[in-house]
């Protein structure tokens, strides 16, 4: 590693450190690290909100005219969904096929937790709220699969509810119609609320909450979300027709999507829970306006939930922009992730059952296909260490002119064919790589639950050994797979300064320091990601052994001087000449001073 290596080194390693610092998780210092139980928090009454969180009004008493209230049930593969005939609307969501990091059975959405309801106003002033009214349900035959419909007379006319839900889906179609009522209804939208308080599913509670918000899309194909990690209340305001609205709870989704008009409004917020008193990791609310004159329609409003896994290839078909909900970075990283990474992980987990050993391959794929980059960055070094002779003639002769020594450096490069950015460029160009892997391990659905060797969770961090006290910056726990990762980092950088006699003092002290940073940063995130770089490291050591039989420093040096009788009479030219030039004119300006 010479001199331009470690510089290109240490500015990938300050990127990283800043990226770390906005996604890594943070211990929430106010919690005990108790887990807690899933049968008591489904007890538990709903806490009283904050003042920025969706309100949980109490349930008013029913007239015993009104009738019975009932709880009906639709169910397929995935879904049992639970009704109420008390506002005709969904009280629960359980995902059959997935259970908590607890044991216990997955509710998406229960009474307790979560409340649905719709609202509009009459002509006279007054406001409907469906949980009001007592619906009367009726089956309806339906071919692609169950449905049931809820009906309520009001004013002369009927509000009618109809849901159907398809074998083998996790969308349950929606159907609001309000029959005969046009002549009562204000012209304004209906108020379709959602409150939810999410509670803990996965073994890490501050990555649960992290990973936990509302994302929406407009019409117009913009997507947006209010922020993940924040532990301030946040507010945003629904400015142009909007076609999905969902709240994420990590790896699952519950949204609702407009299908024959977008909806026309309305408000999201979200606020955090702390401490350790606290029963839900984050209190969420959408209020949601649905335009009059589409549920007044002969059709009534057409709208679908997904309650489900939020797994990209199983959303991108409920709607467009909808596999948003998974977080694969942004930019180039999530370019990466979606057409690189998600289509060769989803191809190998075809044909092997351990996702640890997918991960593996992984890194042999991507190991393969960047290998003429890495031997590029080996040529450079091989190159400069036949220089070094020369470079060290320089810094003996200007010693005490420390530009003249740069001067005198760039022109030997320019002489010799030298680039002095062809060791870093490679590296930099597998950047894209290295951040995308960041979001993908964490928030791939795929890796959740997946053990391998130690690890019971590949999506949340290996606890190899639990510390009786919690370290700061660090955890109480400690992930093997972050320090296999760390170890033979610190070998890889004490086997190139071994190699690399020319890279002294902090510079060399500094190349040892980030491993460190890294076991620190890296021992809460998810172990499929460590161990990711773990096994890119001894993939590195082989490679470093193969491209050294191939790189022959006797021919190097002979292309070298070569190119110095090539080069002997060429100018300067492109970004060596503009390097050249400004160097010069730094040095003038520095004898000018040094004159006055």
């Amino acid at each position: 590693m010479d001199r331009n290596q470690a510089t290109g080194l240490f500015l990938i390693s300050a990127l990283l450190l800043v990226y770390l610092f906005f996604f890594s998780p943070k211990k929430d210092e106010k919690a005990d690290g108790k887990t807690p139980a899933a049968t008591e928090a489904a007890k538990a009454p709903a806490a009283a909100p904050a003042a920025a969180s969706p309100a949980f009004a109490p349930e008013a008493a029913l007239d015993s005219t009104a009738g019975e209230v009932k709880d009906l049930q639709l169910q397929n593969e995935h879904l049992t969904i639970t009704f109420s005939t008390r506002g005709g609307r969904v009280t629960a969501v359980r995902l059959n096929k997935y259970k908590t990091f607890f044991g216990q059975p997955l509710d998406l959405l229960d009474p307790q937790s979560a409340r649905l309801d719709t609202r509009f106003r009459t002509l006279d002033g007054k406001t409907i709220k469906f949980s009001d009214l007592n619906f009367q349900p009726r089956p309806v035959l339906d071919k692609r699969g169950q449905s049931i419909e809820f009906h309520a007379a009001i004013a002369g006319g009927e509000i009618i509810q109809r849901y159907s839900l398809p074998p083998n889906s996790y969308e349950l179609g929606y159907n609001l119609r309000l029959n005969n009522l046009q002549s009562a209804v204000a012209q304004e939208p209906l108020v379709f609320t959602f409150n939810d308080q999410v509670r803990q599913t996965e073994q890490d509670k501050q990555q649960n909450r992290n990973h936990t918000t509302i994302n929406f899309s407009y019409v117009s194909g913009q997507h947006d979300a209010l922020a993940e990690a924040s532990e301030k209340p946040e507010i945003t305001t629904l400015s142009e027709p909007t076609r999905w609205v969902a709240h994420k709870h990590g790896f699952f989704v519950a949204g609702l999507v407009a299908d024959s008009q977008p909806f026309s409004g309305g408000t999201l917020n979200a606020q955090a829970e702390l401490g350790d008193s606290a029963k839900y990791l984050k209190r969420m609310g959408s209020l949601i306006q649905l335009p009059v004159a589409d549920v007044t329609s002969a059709a009534g409003g057409k709208y679908r939930f997904y309650f489900g896994p939020n797994a990209f290839n199983t959303l991108k078909e409920v709607a467009p922009e909808f596999d948003r909900n998974v977080y694969l970075g942004w930019g180039i990283f999530r370019w990466v992730n979606r057409f690189v990474i998600l289509p060769v992980f989803h191809f190998l987990e075809q044909f092997i059952p351990s996702y640890g050993i997918i991960i593996l391959l992984l890194v042999v794929l991507i190991k393969l296909v960047t290998w003429p980059l890495t031997y590029k960055t080996y040529e450079s070094q091989a190159r400069m260490k036949v220089l070094k002779p020369e470079l060290d003639q320089l810094k003996e002769k200007y010693s005490d002119d420390q530009m003249k020594v740069q001067q005198e450096t760039m022109k030997l490069y320019q002489t010799f064919g030298v680039s002095p950015l062809s060791g870093c460029v490679p590296t930099l160009l597998t950047l894209p790589i290295l951040f995308a892997m960041f979001q993908f391990f964490p928030n791939a659905i795929e890796l959740r639950q997946q053990s391998f060797l130690w690890a019971k969770d590949l999506s949340s961090y290996d606890v190899f050994a639990k510390l009786p006290f919690y370290v700061k910056w660090y955890g109480d726990h400690v992930s093997m797979f972050t320090l296999l990762m760390t170890v033979s980092t610190l070998v890889m950088t004490w086997q190139s300064n071994q190699l690399n006699t020319s890279m002294q003092g902090p510079m060399k002290t500094y190349s040892y320091l980030m491993p460190i940073i890294f076991l620190f940063v890296l021992n809460s995130f998810a172990a499929g990601l460590t161990w990711y770089y773990f096994v890119s490291n001894v993939v590195t050591f082989a490679q470093q052994a193969i491209t050294k039989a191939f790189v022959d420093e006797t021919k190097i040096r002979a292309q070298l001087e070569a190119n110095k009788v090539k080069n002997k009479d060429k100018k300067p030219g492109g970004f060596q000449a503009r390097l050249a030039e400004a160097m010069k004119a730094a040095q003038e300006k520095e004898t000018q001073a040094k004159k006055k």
